[in-house]
């Protein structure tokens, strides 16, 4: 997808490569894991990883046996994702994807609909998906909450600052984020409008799921991911959370999935 100059230079500095590798990122990245492989087909199967990044999860869907091509529009990214065995990497557009009509099981959108702030360019990038997909094949989008840069900020700390914080809560307002300091500016949707793009796009009878939940703003949740048996405790509790509809907006992103009509 084209990004703006903005946004370019911000992940030009790879920022993105230890993002979902280090620190509380983590939960996000395992909580995906764990959503994506009880909703994706059984391997191997043929998976479009739109927006991919450096390819973190291409690296293990490759690890679990899926053919993975990996589209995204940083030239850094494309590099790094197609230095990993079994992923194919080049640049792309999220919404004119380079693929044929109804060739891959399952099409995955986890972080370019963050960078689409115009709705039309976000329907358009799941009506892509959904052209792509078999029928019956999953799309797959996530989405950042509509309330993360308030939550965040106060647990970074940078809540004190007036910047920081008018970010924040204009986000709260429009959906906007432009993050003072480094340039990173994106779209965060309320809970429940993600489904109505999906519906608009075809791709009907939407699931959200909340990722992180509220363990994110945990002061300890590194101490937690750290430790395997209490980890695997805390993804569990998140799991039988992950679908109450009062908690869905307290999560940092929502992972929401629909299938494509017969």
């Amino acid at each position: 997808m084209s990004v703006t100059r903005e946004v370019r230079a911000y992940y030009e500095q790879d920022r993105e490569h230890g993002r979902l590798r280090a620190g509380r990122g983590r939960l996000e990245l395992w909580r995906t894991q764990d959503v994506l492989r009880r909703a994706l087909p059984s391997p191997p199967a043929r998976v479009l990883d739109v927006g991919g990044g450096t390819g973190v999860h291409a690296e293990w869907l490759v690890a679990d046996g899926y053919e993975v091509e990996l589209l995204d529009p940083i030239p850094l990214h494309v590099e790094r994702a197609g230095a990993l065995t079994g992923v194919t990497a080049r640049l792309g557009d999220a919404r004119d994807l380079p693929a044929p009509d109804a060739s891959m099981d399952a099409v995955l959108l986890l972080g370019p609909l963050y960078h689409l702030a115009d709705r039309a360019d976000r329907v358009t990038a799941l009506t892509e998906a959904r052209r792509v997909v078999r029928p019956g094949g999953l799309v797959a989008a996530a989405t950042i909450n509509r309330y993360a840069a308030v939550h965040d900020t106060i647990y970074l700390g940078h809540y004190t600052q007036e910047p920081e914080r008018r970010a924040a809560h204009e986000a709260v307002t429009d959906g906007v984020m432009l993050s003072p300091g480094h340039g990173f500016s994106a779209y965060f949707h309320e809970p429940d409008e993600v489904a109505g793009e999906f519906a608009d796009a075809g791709l009907p009878e939407a699931e959200r799921y909340g990722l992180e939940g509220a363990f994110w703003l945990y002061g300890d949740v590194d101490d937690w991911l750290d430790d395997p048996g209490r980890r695997a405790l805390m993804l569990d509790a998140q799991r039988a959370l992950e679908r109450v509809p009062s908690l869905l907006g307290v999560s940092g992103h929502l992972l929401t999935l629909a299938r494509r009509p017969a």
